[in-house]
């Protein structure tokens, strides 16, 4: 029969051992990721160079008064509306169909490249040449389409109930 064990010894570690230790596990996990600890390293770089650091720092170290600040301006009338409002713009940008919203996007861009183009000139047609781009295939497109914007417009509006703020 065994002997009944009357005795454990406890294995107690040296403080020095106990560094050795986690040293090497630290050391095994900077090898074993090397390539996200370099990455890391040179996102913190920049970040120290750029002074968001300090920033941060300064910010951290005056949380409590940057938090009754915060708090101050959240608090505001004008705040309450600003977040109101984006919240409607995300909501109205959810509402759109994005091949419509790119096609429309596109327009106004070359719109605003033609308009700036022409102040560059200084050009100032006549009515005579008004009329003429009245009878171009793309402006009429562009006059219809504006037309039938500000009917949409006009019957969002009428379906809108009216408010007394």
């Amino acid at each position: 029969m065994a002997k009944a064990i009357k005795q454990i010894k406890k294995q107690i570690h040296t403080r020095e051992e106990v560094q050795a230790e986690a040293v090497s596990g630290i050391v095994n996990e900077l090898a074993n990721n090397s390539e996200a600890i370099l990455t890391m390293i040179g996102i913190v770089k920049n970040l120290h160079e750029m002074g968001a650091l300090d920033t941060l720092s300064a910010l951290i170290e005056k949380r409590n008064d940057v938090g009754v600040i915060a708090v101050q301006q959240l608090n505001k009338p004008e705040m309450h509306k600003t977040i109101k409002n984006g919240i409607n713009a995300f909501n109205f940008l959810g509402t759109l169909n994005p091949d419509q919203l790119k096609t429309m996007l596109s327009g106004l861009s070359k719109g605003l490249e033609r308009a700036a183009e022409s102040v560059e000139k200084q050009e100032k047609p006549s009515l005579w040449e008004l009329g003429k781009r009245m009878r171009n295939p793309e402006t009429r497109a562009t006059m219809s389409m504006m037309t039938e914007f500000l009917q949409g417009m006009g019957e969002g509006i009428s379906d809108v109930p009216r408010h007394n703020k």
